[in-house]
């Protein structure tokens, strides 16, 4: 390895020996197959790259990739088959139950200890909302199901509502 150290009499640099090391591996790693490319077919390429002649503000060998045109047939439309829904199915979503909310000021916040009551919005047997990912789907009131807290749907906002409510 003292002898690899060395270059033309020269002490090579750490980043000399590490390319070093990468091209004897990749010279030991290659099957001699066409499908590899050498330094010289590289050179080639970029030399037939042409110049970008417009000021466009990118460098000379940059150009923009072709858009590419999609016929038709494989556009989705709304009158063909429904999409795959299977590749979401198993998306996982936080499902959460809100008795009420309300707002106080910091320094009430602060004074809050064990025992302390907080006044909500929402009157006792309203309904809780259920929201998925914060967005309210339904509402519900509370069950027991097997010592444990449920919630029984009574309910359920149309997605036509819940869109509607996401735009304002």
């Amino acid at each position: 390895m003292a002898e690899d150290d060395k270059k033309d009499g020269q002490e090579l640099s750490e980043d000399e020996k590490l390319a070093a090391e990468w091209e004897a591996a990749m010279e030991e790693s290659g099957d001699g197959s066409d499908d590899s490319v050498s330094e010289d077919d590289w050179a080639a390429a970029m030399a037939e790259a042409e110049p970008s002649e417009e000021g466009d503000g990118q460098p000379d060998n940059v150009r923009a990739a072709p858009m590419e045109e999609f016929d038709e047939v494989s556009q989705p439309s709304m009158d063909g088959p429904a999409p795959d829904l299977d590749v979401i199915l198993d998306i996982p979503v936080t499902i959460s139950m809100e008795v009420g909310n309300t707002q106080i000021a910091i320094r009430n916040l602060l004074q809050l200890n064990q025992g302390s009551v907080i006044e909500l919005d929402r009157l006792a047997g309203e309904p809780l909302d259920v929201l998925v990912n914060g967005t309210l789907i339904a509402h519900g009131e509370v069950v027991m199901v097997n010592e444990k807290f449920g919630i029984r749907l009574t309910d359920v906002i149309s997605p036509g509502e819940r869109i509607k409510r996401l735009q304002k």
